[in-house]
């Protein structure tokens, strides 16, 4: 295999040195009787961390570099051409400046707040020219976006420029932290971090405080026990929600109870989406929050809570920024040969002034919120410096990397993980930091390590029990069960709610795009829309615009799901529905769910290959987003030499 294969498929070059070291981590994770220390679990996990780094920064440069602008701007990760809005100075003191996208403004983008991004110009050759500094999304907000810049020459230089574009740039910040995190976790000694570490990785148990149990009526049993459970825990308790189950419900109560022993606490999740919904959650039940960093649905209710709308509506405020601005002021002055001495001696006076109120402001922030809302990688913010809190929740804990849990950790003195291990896994770019285990989450560790401080919730409230089955038999070994309001739920009477399309002898063919975009199969893509035109005819349009009924239509693979979305937009049939259907992979559907939905899963070849397919953690999340009616569209010749869809194909069989 040559270099450039390798590098394809998510394989390293590495040092000999590391090479050796990874082949020694796979043994040890391979080998159950030779378990590693904390010291050398944690060691390990630093190294396959460098590992992904590497590899991630490598592939970065050479999508810069080989990629050309049109297929950046189709992956969403490219803005061009942009036109360049107002300036100014945010309640952070930071120069922000506002770009619009002029162009390809249906395409959905990756940018989000706290992720790097470089502007660039093109000149008449068509050539990419980039500027030496990056810069910050503050926020995004549909084809708008807030950029933080690093300052008034980098303002200047994208002011002056024609043919201006933004792109992402590589996160060397999230690693940073990761890194820094790891560190201190290993060569902590003596104190609560240390004590943490022992009892996730190592035979150190766990104790618990000792007063009865809770009664909470509104709750099911076993989210009473969840919720009990976490207020008994002294060092670290797991809410294990599987699909439908009320995690976040349970997650609310079990924050607000903690509320009723501890002034504040710490809630955190890997994405900022995973944030804003428990957030938006808890303001609901009349908790004050305060948000650290925008939101990604940049809506008045959430910009409400944030710690930029709040510092602005403080009343001391409007004399910080006049402070501010007469400091800017005397910097400009002083560079034009004024009195320096005079001048410097102004400004230390006014930045002593400015920190003054920013303290001031800070802790009447601070005073005032029950909870503080971040992202994993933002608790580092230096709003945050020197803060202590008696508890940390992390919610969607099973998408998070181990390295990233261990940011926030460090600022607590117990820990509540709350998600599903059995669905979404990190991100992992890196096939060969995969292998060595770098996808193994620290909730993996501790519900392998420490069993009895999970707790599963049971009763699901999202889908028709047939729906459910499935899922709970292959991966929450049959101990779901189905709330009586949902156990029957269907939108046409004796419909099956369950369907397999079998593509097999029907000329779908699958055709490979690219690494990134995956695989596609139009011929399948077209199958599918039309099923789903055949069901909407069924239902009725009448009934289905007027209850409102919504789908969701998933696949894999990005280019299926462009390609999907692409053939809906062109189809006249769905104009008047095209509120109620959402297009996305099954990443983009976490957390989410609909009355109907189709599942393209596009395979279909005579080797048996199913290469993504084999996840089948999405897998979970893809057959558990439906409400009522779920129709797989997929070459059962192909998918069926694997035996979790051979199981799912014979059991929708025996349904119908």
């Amino acid at each position: 295999m040559n270099e450039k294969n390798a590098q394809n498929r998510g394989v390293l070059f590495l040092s000999k040195e590391n090479e050796l070291s990874l082949q020694k981590i796979i043994i040890m994770s391979k080998n159950s009787l030779h378990t590693p220390s904390v010291i050398a679990q944690l060691q390990q996990q630093e190294l396959l961390l460098r590992m992904e780094y590497d590899y991630e920064k490598e592939t970065f440069r050479q999508q810069t570099e080989a990629m050309g602008i049109g297929r950046k701007v189709k992956r969403g990760m490219c803005w061009f051409p942009l036109s360049v809005g107002r300036s100014y100075y945010n309640s952070l003191n930071q120069l922000t400046v506002e770009v619009e996208r002029r162009e390809d403004k249906d395409i959905e983008h990756v940018f989000e707040f706290g992720k790097p991004v470089c502007f660039f110009t093109q000149d008449g050759s068509e050539k990419l020219h980039y500027f030496n500094f990056t810069a910050t999304v503050n926020y995004v907000d549909e084809d708008r976006m807030v950029v933080i810049l690093p300052g008034a020459s980098a303002l200047m230089d994208i002011q002056n420029a024609e043919r201006l574009g933004v792109q992402l740039y590589f996160d060397e910040t999230s690693y940073r932290l990761m890194f820094e995190a790891l560190r201190e976790v290993i060569k902590a000694k003596g104190n609560r971090l240390a004590e943490l570490r022992d009892i996730f990785h190592g035979t150190q148990k766990t104790s618990t405080f000792r007063f009865g149990p809770t009664r909470f009526p509104w709750l099911n049993p076993t989210q009473e026990e969840a919720v009990n459970k976490v207020m008994t825990a002294k060092d670290v308790a797991i809410v294990h929600g599987p699909p439908g189950t009320g995690k976040t419900t349970t997650l609310v109560e079990a924050i607000y109870e903690t509320l009723h022993r501890e002034n504040q606490v710490l809630v955190c999740a890997q994405s900022n989406m995973a944030v804003d919904w428990i957030s938006e959650k808890l303001v609901d039940r009349g908790v004050p929050v305060l948000r650290i960093g925008n939101p990604t649905r940049v809506n008045d209710k959430m910009l409400s809570f944030t710690y930029e709308r709040r510092f602005e509506a403080h009343p001391d405020y409007p004399q910080l920024w006049s402070i501010r601005k007469a400091i800017r002021e005397l910097h400009a002055n002083s560079r034009k040969g004024a009195s320096r001495e005079n001048i410097r001696q102004k400004i230390n006076s006014l930045k002593d002034r400015a920190t003054e109120l920013e303290i001031r402001i800070n802790e009447a922030l601070f005073s005032e919120a029950r909870v503080i809302s971040c992202t994993l990688v933002s608790s580092a913010n230096r709003i945050l410096m020197g803060q202590k809190f008696g508890t940390l929740f992390i919610d969607e804990a099973a998408q998070a990397l181990e390295a990233a849990c261990w940011i926030a950790i460090r600022k607590a003195d117990r820990v509540v993980l709350a998600g599903d291990h059995c669905q979404l896994p990190p991100t992992i770019k890196c096939m060969e930091a995969m292998r060595g285990g770098l996808d193994k989450t620290l909730m993996q560790h501790i519900v392998h390590n420490k069993p009895e401080v999970v707790s599963l919730l049971k009763v699901q409230y999202r889908m028709n029990d047939e729906i459910m089955r499935f899922s709970s038999d292959w991966f929450y070994h049959g101990q779901l069960t189905s709330a009586p309001e949902v156990k029957y739920r269907s939108i046409l009477d004796y419909d099956t709610p369950m369907v397999w399309v079998n593509t097999e002898g029907m000329d779908c063919n699958e055709e490979f795009v690219g690494e990134s975009f995956g695989r596609i199969n139009k011929q399948e893509a077209a199958l599918c829309i039309e099923e789903l035109k055949k069901y909407i005819t069924k239902i009725g349009k009448e009934r289905l615009l007027e209850e409102r009924i919504d789908f969701g239509v998933i696949s894999p693979y990005k280019a299926q799901v462009q390609y999907l979305r692409q053939l809906i937009k062109k189809d006249a049939f769905f104009k008047p529905f095209r509120p109620f259907i959402t297009i996305n992979t099954v990443d983009g559907f976490q957390g989410q769910e609909r009355d109907v939905i189709l599942i393209s899963l596009v395979r279909a070849n005579e080797d048996g290959q199913i290469g993504f397919l084999n996840d089948l953690r999405r897998m979970n999340v893809a057959i558990t987003r439906a409400r009522m009616k779920l129709i797989i569209l997929g070459d059962a010749s192909t998918l069926t030499k694997h035996p979790f869809y051979k199981k799912l194909f014979d059991y929708i069989l025996q349904l119908t």
